[in-house]
């Protein structure tokens, strides 16, 4: 549980688990539970009760982790929260999720990027919102 909350991507730990013959969609479709894929390995792995991702989600908006952000950080982070809802952890990693809805509707990847003020401040709260969305797990 420890390595998936340090990995900076996890889909990186994912392509490992692919690496070992263990194809977690496969997984997935057995069980036929929406569950982030850090959920679907603690469930199989060692019986733990399993969140959705939407659960995940809703639970951080529940800790208003998102009041010490302006309303446009806010609007991008919940709109991160809702594409990880919907695709999952891996999806919402990379900066190419800022040319997908429902995220270009709020700006250019540029444009939302300098919103934290530059890169490095954007991928700190992305870092932040994905270590929040398995604070409960941690």
């Amino acid at each position: 549980m420890t390595r998936w909350n340090q990995a900076d991507k996890k889909g990186a730990l994912i392509a490992e688990l692919r690496e070992q013959n263990i194809i977690l969609e496969d997984l997935q479709k057995d069980i036929k539970k929406d569950l982030d894929l850090f959920d679907l390995i603690c469930y199989i792995a060692w019986d733990c009760p399993p969140l959705t991702r939407k659960e995940r989600a809703q639970n951080v908006r529940k800790r208003d982790y998102f009041t010490k952000y302006g309303s446009q950080m806010r609007a991008v982070l919940d709109a991160l929260l809702e594409k990880y809802a919907t695709d999952g952890i891996e999806n919402i990693e990379e900066l190419s999720v800022l040319k997908l809805e429902p995220l270009k509707q709020l700006g250019s990847p540029g444009e939302i990027v300098q919103l934290f003020g530059g890169k490095s401040q954007y991928v700190s709260a992305l870092q932040e919102l994905t270590s929040e969305l398995y604070h409960v797990a941690a």
